[in-house]
């Protein structure tokens, strides 16, 4: 089974190892602490709790056999039941002292200190009953005492407590010891672990510097570069397995939008080639254009003058021969004389149509509201009696005055010629804002525009009806569209309408329009 080499250790996983290791060390190292502490704890009850009242029992205890030897003297002497109390009260005083002694020598305690007392019993025996116990008897019978004083035994028994009290201090200096030796033990393993912490503290910097902190930098200069616009420079990671992936990602990343940059670098130069080739093709068409709208216009103007001729002279000839000539000869005649008039006005159309853009006055602020009723006024004899033509509240745009005149009159002159029959035209107009230009919408009641026809309507010399039913020669809209566009606008007719016809348009905002008044 194949056992994963530490280089390839994620970084989570580094850093669970080193606490674990860490954590057991602190573990052993507490536990050690807790043997320890409690050592020290046994240590200092030994001298609190056991020396110390050891010691002053031992010296209580030497009170005491000096009250009992005092005691005995004096009743000797004085042979008087208050002299001999101080013995009594030493015999009880020894014989508790002894007993708290011996208890407080327990586990903890030594075999030298419960030698010293067995010693000392032994010793104080002897003196009460060889010497104490002879010479009360003796002073409580008259006699006199025997010739012995007792005083080396006394001295014997002083030895012993000696040698009680000596042995305490060597128990309670041996607990000192051992309570030292336990406090710097405590310490040596507060400072062992206080390493041990500091130890994977460092390891822990370490570990971030090389897996993380020093490959992030150097990853984020190597975006940099990237994003800087060196699209080629590969991403690399040397820090943990993490960095690792996520620079091969990013990488991964880099190479896509790298494939993606060529790709829009190449559609980028066909674009470019494609534009330049469609900027060739916009000048040939604009020079074009002029040189077809100043062909027009030349040769509509100079068509006027043979026209008039051809005109003017089948007038003539209408009049001067007219009951002359036979009846086929007067219809060839009158056809020369309206198709000459038709021509006339065909070209005069032409002209108008030409000369839009062409021969310009400059944009100025216009108020349709002022504008409308010269329309209105214009088409009063077409428009009759019954014709009702209306609107609103009208705005102030930018632009032609004779120009936008000229697309009202086309607008609603179309709206009276295509009216319905035996009823009356209405005609509307109003207008609406729409960015930095107004929607101006004429809307009539007449017999309207089929859907299939709605670009068609705005083509120069395109009719949707006969000649014989409708007078014109299919240019009014077509002017009405080259006006709009000229004034950077749009045109459109309005489908949505169940009756007549509804046509929109844009024009450009004057600067702070504000709604005209009613005409």
């Amino acid at each position: 089974m194949s056992r994963a080499h530490p280089t390839s250790w994620t970084l989570r996983r580094r850093v669970a190892v080193l606490f674990a290791v860490a954590g057991v060390l602190l573990g052993l190292i507490g536990g050690l602490a807790s043997v320890t502490a409690v050592n020290s704890n046994k240590n200092l009850d030994v001298i609190l709790d056991k020396t110390g009242p050891m010691r002053i029992a031992g010296q209580e205890l030497y009170s005491a056999y000096l009250d009992q030897e005092t005691g005995v003297r004096g009743y000797a002497l004085s042979r008087t039941d208050a002299n001999l109390r101080p013995y009594e009260n030493g015999v009880a005083t020894e014989l508790r002292l002894l007993a708290q002694i011996e208890a407080l020598n327990d586990e903890h305690g030594t075999a030298a200190i419960r030698a010293d007392l067995a010693a000392v019993r032994e010793r104080s025996g002897d003196w009460r009953q060889t010497v104490a116990e002879p010479a009360i008897a003796a002073a409580k019978e008259g006699r006199p005492a025997s010739g012995t004083t007792g005083t080396d035994r006394f001295d014997r028994l002083r030895a012993a407590v000696d040698r009680l009290q000596a042995d305490i201090l060597k128990l309670r200096n041996s607990a000192v010891a051992a309570a030292r030796r336990t406090g710097s033990t405590l310490v040596t393993l507060m400072a062992v672990a206080a390493a041990v912490v500091l130890l994977v503290g460092a390891m822990l910097m370490l570990l971030l510097d090389r897996l993380v902190s020093r490959p992030v930098t150097e990853l984020a200069e190597q975006v940099r570069q990237v994003a800087g616009g060196d699209f080629e420079r590969p991403i690399t990671s040397s820090g943990s397995p993490e960095l690792r992936a996520l620079a091969a990602d990013v990488d991964g990343m880099r190479r896509q939008i790298a494939a993606e940059l060529t790709v829009v670098r190449d559609a980028r130069a066909e674009v470019l080639a494609i534009n330049a080739q469609l900027e060739l093709k916009a000048e040939e068409l604009t020079r074009s254009n002029r040189d077809l709208e100043q062909f027009a216009y030349v040769a509509s103007h100079d068509l006027q003058e043979p026209l008039r001729k051809v005109a003017s002279f089948c007038q003539l000839l209408q009049r001067r021969y007219a009951g002359q000539l036979d009846e086929r000869a007067e219809q060839y005649i009158g056809f020369a004389v309206d198709g000459a008039q038709r021509m006339q006005r065909l070209i005069n159309d032409l002209l108008a149509f030409s000369r839009i853009g062409r021969i310009t006055t400059g944009f100025k602020p216009v108020e349709l509201s002022r504008v409308l009723p010269e329309v209105a006024s214009q088409l009063e004899a077409r428009a009759g009696a019954d014709a009702e033509i209306t609107w609103g509240d009208l705005p102030v745009v930018e632009g032609e005055e004779p120009l936008l005149t000229t697309l009202f009159v086309n607008l609603i002159g179309n709206s009276l010629k295509f009216r319905r029959p035996d009823v009356a035209p209405v005609i509307r107009v109003t207008a609406e804002p729409d960015g930095d230009h107004w929607k101006i919408n004429v809307r009539d009641n007449g017999i309207g525009i089929e859907a299939e026809f709605a670009d068609k309507v705005f083509v120069i010399f395109q009719r949707l009806h006969s000649r014989d039913a409708y007078e014109g020669t299919g240019i009014g809209l077509a002017i009405v569209k080259k006006i709009v566009e000229y004034h950077g606008g749009r045109i459109w007719l309005d489908l949505d309408v169940e009756q007549g016809t509804s046509i929109w348009f844009t024009v450009p905002r004057a600067p702070e329009t504000e709604p005209g008044a009613k005409a």
